[in-house]
């Protein structure tokens, strides 16, 4: 059959899942191509992270191909993840910290980050959880704006060591969880 005769399928659904353990190569791949080198944080980490019985991390989907993810954990007002540091486990947890959100270059612009966040903010409000926090790093503060988030004074000494990991123009940021 020629070229201009083959049949073609449609590309697959998006679908969101959580994030696990054998997921690990695609984030690594991700975060590679998102971040670069200096940012990517070690699979030993992640792998941690996603251990925890805290974590709330989403995975989008499309086919067998994972072309996104969302590192998050349950945690306090105020309180920053060190880039490369573990997620914390709180028993008083009360925001949902989001960790780490990245879209493959190739499915930018697809719907995946929404699907991510959307899914993350339903298990938020079945926990009753109204309050998101996060770090914008690497220009991103538009993107988190148009979501609700706004920059955040850090005040507190060891909380602005643990922004400070991110580089100059990192934000700590808090939002509203969205109810759909």
């Amino acid at each position: 059959m020629s070229a201009s005769h083959k049949s073609s399928k449609p590309p697959a659904a998006l679908s969101v899942r959580p994030l696990s353990a054998t997921d690990i190569d695609a984030v690594m791949r991700i975060q590679l191509q998102c971040y670069g080198e200096h940012f990517a944080e070690p699979r030993a980490v992640f792998l941690r992270r996603l251990q925890t019985a805290w974590h709330c991390s989403w995975a989008a989907v499309r086919g067998d191909e994972v072309i996104a993810y969302l590192a998050a954990y349950w945690s306090r007002p105020g309180t920053i993840t060190p880039l490369n540091g573990d997620f914390a486990e709180y028993q008083d947890a009360s925001v949902l910290y989001l960790h780490d959100m990245a879209v493959s270059p190739a499915a930018a612009g697809r719907g995946a980050a929404g699907r991510l966040l959307a899914a993350v903010y339903q298990q938020a409000r079945q926990r009753n959880i109204r309050q998101a926090a996060l770090v914008s790093v690497q220009g991103s503060q538009a993107y988190w704006e148009r979501q609700g988030f706004r920059a955040t004074q850090v005040t507190n000494a060891a909380q602005q060591q643990h922004l400070a990991t991110y580089g100059a123009g990192a934000l700590y940021m808090v939002g509203k969880i969205r109810h759909e």
